[in-house]
């Protein structure tokens, strides 16, 4: 008969197999063929499952026999039992409060006038809200650059619908989160978010994950920025292996996606969400590294083109334009509805909107004009760095 040693030994061996098999059913799940796809999920769930089944044995082990003194030999290794232990929340917080802070002082740079107005709110556990926000500057019309560290006592719907088994659960959730409106119509909107997740339950291994990214959405196209912009989003990903880049690629072009009007939010950049598959130092480094790219990914653009000359043809377009950002951030946008969801302020979440948009009915650029190039050369699928695509 196996002995108790040998059921742990074995309960620990399967948890850290069932952790590799679903991190990769999870990075697969968004690259299948759709044919496919719905098998892949109903694997993804399966392993799920005995994934919660295990964690459960875990803490049943973990607690010493009956009548027995606690020792080290009727427990699991503690490293083994929380994957790679609790993340250290301080440190991304830290890193995330610097990065606003960077950010702020470079944007207000580049306008030349306007500053960012901040406040801090102490939110309830000891978590924070501190918004920045620029309004009607000469060169940034808008711009919102908000830290948030929500602490609360059960995961919000955004956060579980497509995470079921975490329902129930407390959570901390650290993030920056950042729009620019430039006033010029040639001049592209940007978005980035950078965040981390933490979710736990008394017994049970903590379960984190890390998710951001950067876009890109432009007004009129120019193939220049196009390429620096994801030059820089594939320098990012470079040092953490060839792949990554093509696959965060693939998830921000399907991301920011407006279904209802079948076309993109613009031309991408990098996205990636439940991002787990690595130790905690190297996804938070990772989610470095590419939070580090943002600006000299996007400053280069916005001072080439915050300054070109432009007439009212121009500016209504980019109105109308941006009357998808708005359509896209109240439908489909998860950080709105985590944060709406979460009685998060709303003030704070919604100023990512853009301060004036138009809409038109059943409106079609002219063949041939600048407008109809954005839709035509801009607003498809490409591979920005190819040498045949991206030129």
């Amino acid at each position: 008969m196996a002995s108790s040693k040998d059921g742990r030994d074995w309960v620990a061996a399967s948890h850290q197999s069932l952790l590799k098999a679903r991190n990769h059913l999870r990075a697969l799940h968004g690259s299948v063929a759709s044919e496919i796809r719905e098998e892949v999920e109903q694997a993804r769930k399966q392993l799920e499952d005995a994934y919660a089944f295990l964690e459960e044995e875990i803490v049943r082990l973990r607690a010493p026999e009956r009548g027995n003194a606690p020792s080290s030999a009727a427990s699991l290794d503690s490293a083994a039992l929380t994957l790679e232990g609790k993340p250290d929340v301080a440190a991304v917080r830290s890193y995330l409060l610097d990065l606003q802070r960077g950010i702020c002082q470079t944007l207000e740079g580049v306008d030349g006038a306007a500053k960012f107005h901040g406040e801090a709110i102490e939110r309830e556990g000891g978590g924070l809200s501190r918004p920045r926000v620029l309004s009607d500057g000469p060169r940034i019309e808008r711009a919102a650059v908000n830290f948030s560290h929500t602490i609360g006592p059960t995961l919000p719907a955004a956060a579980t619908e497509r995470r079921p088994e975490l329902a129930g659960r407390t959570y901390q959730a650290v993030s920056v989160s950042l729009i620019v409106h430039p006033r010029n119509p040639y001049a592209p909107t940007t978005h980035a978010n950078f965040r981390l997740f933490l979710a736990e339950k008394s017994g049970a291994a903590p379960v984190w994950w890390f998710g951001g990214g950067f876009d890109l959405t432009p007004y009129y196209g120019f193939v220049e920025d196009a390429v620096h912009w994801h030059r820089q989003a594939k320098e990012a990903c470079d040092p953490f292996g060839d792949a990554l880049y093509p696959r965060l690629k693939q998830q921000c072009d399907e991301y920011f996606y407006l279904p209802h009007r079948d076309e993109p939010r613009g031309i991408g950049g990098v996205f990636f969400d439940d991002f787990n598959e690595l130790d905690f130092d190297s996804c938070f480094a990772m989610t470095r590294s590419i939070a580090d790219h943002f600006l000299p990914a996007y400053r280069p653009i916005l001072e080439r083109r915050c300054d070109m000359p432009y007439g009212e043809r121009e500016r209504d377009f980019q109105l109308y334009r941006r009357g998808r950002y708005v359509e896209f951030n109240l439908i489909y946008d998860r950080g709105t509805r985590f944060g709406l969801q979460a009685m998060g302020r709303t003030e704070s979440i919604l100023a990512s909107l853009p301060p004036i948009v138009k809409w038109r009915y059943d409106w079609q650029p002219e063949r041939g004009t600048k407008e109809a190039e954005l839709y035509e050369k801009f607003l498809v699928p490409k591979d920005w760095l190819s040498p045949t695509e991206g030129r």
